[in-house]
């Protein structure tokens, strides 16, 4: 086991991580213009990030790269058709909120014990430079966070070895030291086989994926992520 008396360089996925995925289709639903939205915005939403990350997968294995923004529109788009909701207002409604997602609960407060400890903090996502930097704004992370990393940089989604990469280029090893954050199972996997240590906060309690790798530790949520540290 490493020394932890040492600090670790905290590496946080961004969406569905520390920004609530869903939080764009709930919030429309509940706007006044949000009454066709309101039946249906969680099936909306689930489908929206389903198709947002099988479009990421697909694209890197067929080397078809695009930003995220692309993709996020894209599987915005299947989740519309899904639902039946042919509406260009709602639709730019849903993607103007996707740029100030909500936070998770304790997530201001989480990074903020972390660094007052003495730790690094960032965020490692597929998510473009564009977008990152419109939602640590809306949500008032800037000052919480050493740097926010981009698999842009890399030319390639996660899980490949590529973006991890990002993380050592920015900070140095050794890998053991960083540890690395994320709600998505798989992409905790990646990151577990890279080197990193890793958490996967898994709120929806699922099975653990049947990859290459298995997360270190499994928490519910982020708040007892200090902890862990």
């Amino acid at each position: 086991m490493p020394n932890q008396t040492q600090p670790f360089v905290c590496v946080f996925d961004a969406y569905g991580t520390l920004f609530d995925v869903n939080a764009a289709a709930r919030r429309a639903a509940e706007g006044p213009d949000g009454a066709r939205l309101k039946e249906v915005w969680p099936e909306v939403a689930r489908d929206w990030r389903m198709k947002q990350l099988q479009y990421t997968w697909l694209r890197a294995v067929a080397g078809r790269h695009c930003d995220f923004w692309k993709v996020t529109q894209d599987g915005l788009d299947w989740a519309l058709e899904a639902a039946g909701l042919d509406d260009p207002a709602l639709r730019q409604r849903l993607l103007d909120l996707y740029l100030e997602l909500d936070t998770y609960p304790g997530v201001p407060d989480v990074l903020s014990t972390l660094k007052a400890a003495g730790h690094k903090t960032a965020i490692l996502s597929n998510g473009s430079p564009d977008m990152l930097a419109a939602a640590v704004t809306s949500a008032g992370l800037t000052d919480k966070l050493d740097s926010v990393l981009s698999v842009e940089e890399a030319g390639i989604f996660k899980p490949h070895d590529r973006v991890y990469d990002l993380v050592i280029d920015q900070f140095g090893g050794p890998k053991h030291k960083v540890l690395f954050v994320s709600s998505n199972g798989w992409d905790a996997a990646g990151a577990a086989g890279y080197g990193f240590r890793t958490v996967w906060v898994n709120r929806a309690g699922d099975p653990v994926d049947r990859l290459y790798a298995e997360p270190h530790h499994i928490l519910p949520d982020l708040t007892s992520l200090p902890e862990v540290v």
